[in-house]
Order: C-alpha cells, then structure tokens, then sequence
C-alpha cells in the first residue's frame, strides 16, 4: 500500500509553464533515509524529499523585489533571521526548526535565531533584536496573527523582505511580507472530518478540541471540518467545543471535562497531535478501552502515530514541519529578482491503521 494522500491540486498548462519560468526551481527526489527505520535522526533530504517544488496556492498572486520595494541580493551572502514561536517541547516545533537550520547549513547561509517561548511579546522583540543584529531575510514563524505592524515597520524602513511560514499575519502581501507558506488548513479539517465519518459510521455526536484562539489555523481547520460534516454526513453532530490551546495538559483536561458532560460521545476531534494526546491520556485516566471514543487529530507526530497503531487514535493528518526547502528556496528566488506566490502550499500526508505502522518511521 502507498502511504495516504488525500490532495490533488490541479493547475492549467499555461499556469505551469509559467510557474516553472518564474520560479526556476528542479525537483528533488529522494527516498526517506533507511535510519527512520532504525530510530535513528532523519536526513535533512530524506525529511524534505518532495519539497522543494513551490506550488502556489490556486489564485495565488506573485510577488516581485521590484514591486516590494527591496533589492537584489547573494542569498549566500545574506544573513537570514528565523523568529520561532513557541517552545521547542513540541515535537512540530523542533522539526520545524530542525529544518530551517538544516537548509541554511545546507546552503551555507548565515542564520540568526531566536525562540519566542510562547510568548508573543518575546517574539516581537526577538524579531526586531534580530533586524538590530543584521538580519538581511527574515522567517518568521508567528505565535499569533495579529499585533504584528512594529516588525513590519521595522522591517519596511530597512527594506527587509519577510517570509512567515504555518501561521499567517494578518497584513499584506507584497507589501508587508514576500510570501506565506503553510498547509491548507482547511482541507486539513476535510480530511480530518473524512476520517471520523469513517471512523463513526457518520452518525452521532463528536466534539472539537480547539486550538488556540487568534490565529488562523485553528479558524480555518474548524471550518474545513464542520463543512465536510455538514456535506457529507448530516448525522454526526457536532455538540461541544471548546479549546485546548494546542498542549496537552489542557487537552486533557478538557477531554476529563468533556466525558463528564457528554457521557455518550462518539469522537474527539482534535485540532493538533498534542491535545489528541491528552485526550487519550484523559480516556484513559477514566477507564476507557481503545477504541470506545474515535480521535482524530492533526499534526503527525510520532507519539500520535504510535497512537493510531496502538489503537487509541483512528487517524492523523500530517502537518508537515519541513518548510527550510520552501523557504529558502522562495527566499533566493525572489532575491534574485523573479516573481514568488504570495501564498505556497506544503505537502502533507496521513496515517490510519492501513499505513500507521509502517510508515512510523516518517513521523517527525
């Protein structure tokens, strides 16, 4: 069997043309190193075979140096400043920035980094301490969407293009920022919902576990969810929600609140890996079997992986972690002086019990 993927993206052969004109950029293929299998550290092309590609999001706009308002540059003589979010305890988060490190040490750029800790005043000032430190190109990896207009008018009075990549910014492309690269959340929320019909027979009632408030993904992974429910199987109901702000202590406990109240639940949708953890520990903390409540979460962690194979959790979409190629690569176009998207989708990929043991080795 081939590992799941539920995405197809389309695009017309003009479109293609032009994509591969403006982007200039040549597939890499290589196959996950054999050390996945024996536990051992991923390579960096292994982790990121497939990923080099950039592929707009349909109705993506471009951006242009020229029309941003930056100059032309050595991307091999620039200094490139990632901003991280949150605290590195998540395991998205350390292959996240695994990736951006590994990239630039590939590429041999100079990289400044910084981790904001979860907390979104930190990663302001780490933002602008890294601009003071020379930053040429920044990465940002946003905690939040919004609140975001002192880096950007820092980073506009010294002409220093921004990529943000997993959470958007709520300002304008080609203007504030070059690009925006991250999964579609929303059809992470299809696939997701695809997976509890599955799970439930498409009948009873099931509860989400919100991610944090203020951002987009957890917006727009709700909405893919309730959307694909409510078109494919007006049956499950949707009968509680409430956030578990991405971790898994609250995840827990608000599962422990949830199984309290809603005694006959059917499934947990879980909008990360961690507080799909957390579930699972709250179910088993009660007394409940494999099985007795389907959770499906998103992320692809290996503990959420284990999880599925283990029995506790019916499936995992991928987030995919891996956004050094894309980056970099979106970075050294566009400073080149070639057109970019403005917005660039990652590839992602899923686990079942179909797939879940053999392709363990693939979690981040």
């Amino acid at each position: 069997m081939q590992r799941t993927t539920h995405r197809s993206r389309l695009l017309t052969r003009p479109a293609l043309i032009a994509l591969a004109a403006a982007m200039a950029v040549t597939a890499t293929s290589c196959a996950k190193s054999e050390d996945d299998a024996a536990g051992g550290k991923k390579s960096t092309a292994a982790a990121d075979a497939g990923q080099k590609v950039v592929t707009p999001k349909p109705g993506s706009k471009t951006c242009t140096i020229d029309a941003y308002g930056g100059k032309k540059i050595d991307l091999k003589d620039a200094t490139v400043g990632f901003s991280q979010s949150e605290k590195e305890a998540n395991p998205f988060r350390i292959a996240e920035t695994q990736s951006i490190e590994d990239e630039a040490a590939e590429r041999g750029v100079k990289l400044l980094t910084a981790n904001a800790q979860s907390q979104f005043s930190k990663q302001i000032s780490d933002v602008q301490d890294l601009l003071a430190k020379g930053a040429d190109l920044l990465v940002i990896a946003p905690l939040n969407s919004d609140g975001w207009d002192p880096v950007l008018q820092a980073a506009a009075a010294k002409k220093v293009p921004i990529v943000t990549i997993d959470r958007k910014i709520n300002a304008t492309a080609c203007k504030d920022y070059v690009s925006f690269i991250a999964s579609d959340f929303v059809e992470q929320g299809r696939r997701a919902a695809d997976h509890m019909i599955e799970a439930t027979g498409g009948k009873g009632e099931v509860a989400i576990l919100l991610g944090s408030a203020g951002n987009n993904v957890t917006t727009e992974r709700t909405q893919g969810f309730k959307e694909r429910v409510a078109e494919k199987a007006p049956g499950l109901k949707v009968v509680f929600e409430q956030t578990g702000d991405f971790t898994r202590e609250k995840g827990q406990q608000v599962t422990e609140q949830l199984i309290q109240s809603k005694p006959g639940i059917k499934g947990i949708y879980a909008e990360n890996d961690e507080m799909g953890l957390g579930a699972v520990a709250a179910l088993k903390g009660a007394g409940k079997k494999a099985g007795d409540i389907e959770i499906v979460t998103v992320d692809g962690t290996r503990n959420a992986v284990q999880g599925v194979v283990d029995g506790w959790i019916s499936g995992v979409i991928e987030s995919n972690p891996r956004f050094g190629p894309l980056a970099f690569q979106t970075l050294d176009t566009f400073t080149q002086g070639k057109e970019v998207p403005q917005d660039i989708v990652i590839q992602d990929s899923a686990y079942s019990p179909d797939n879940a043991e053999r392709d363990l080795g693939k979690a981040y």
